[in-house]
């Protein structure tokens, strides 16, 4: 999907982005994975900084679920056709700040897989809290150590590093009440709908612990 996206939107050889508008008709994906979903949000921001949109239409049951349970309506409005959503171009979308009110907690999230950490930041950020992201596990222990967030969210790709479980002490030692949550291994190819669900009640209680 990303490939053809490409080819339809961008000068051939560059990272020039001519086409700006793009619907996308879901109407036969009957599954989405949590590193799609990620793909889909990584679009969105390309268009987005290109001035443009990503619009998403006939959701198939299974998709429109995930969308919905995820919290993710508000960056892909469920349009019912293709005219509806080329329709919804000219309709200024809100602002993170318009949808959201004052952040629950900081979260930092650190993986390897730019997708996964796509859909994490959408999902946490559409339920209320400060997400910051990073591939890199040094990094992320710097911005334990800076802002002290409430949680840690460490990925597959992070933990399969020869530095994962190192990092674990690190994170603790520069924040002695930061909680860490490890993603399971499959988490990037389970349907979006139910990890998110579950990410989302285990993010709960450690915030509220």
């Amino acid at each position: 999907m990303k490939a053809e996206v490409e080819k339809q939107t961008k000068v051939p050889g560059t990272d020039i982005v001519c086409a700006q508008w793009v619907v996308l008709d879901l109407a036969e994906t009957d599954y989405i994975d949590s590193s799609g979903l990620g793909a889909l949000v990584r679009l969105l921001a390309v268009l987005r900084a290109a001035g443009g949109a990503l619009k998403l239409c006939q959701l198939s049951p299974q998709v429109r679920k995930v969308i919905e349970i995820t919290n993710l309506v508000s960056l892909f409005p469920i349009h019912e056709s293709e005219d509806q959503a080329i329709e919804a171009f000219s309709v200024a979308p809100s602002t993170p700040a318009d949808r959201l009110g004052r952040s629950q907690a900081t979260i930092v999230c650190v993986d390897t897989s730019s997708d996964l950490r796509a859909a994490l930041n959408a999902l946490l950020t559409g339920s209320g809290y400060e997400v910051l992201t990073t591939h890199y596990v040094g990094d992320a222990a710097t911005l334990v150590k800076a802002t002290k967030p409430r949680l840690v969210i460490c990925g597959p790709g992070m933990m399969a590093s020869p530095a994962g479980r190192g990092a674990l002490d690190r994170f603790r030692q520069y924040g002695p009440s930061v909680h860490i949550l490890e993603l399971p291994p499959d988490f990037h190819t389970a349907e979006a709908g139910e990890a998110g669900e579950d990410l989302l009640r285990q993010v709960q209680s450690l915030v509220a612990s």
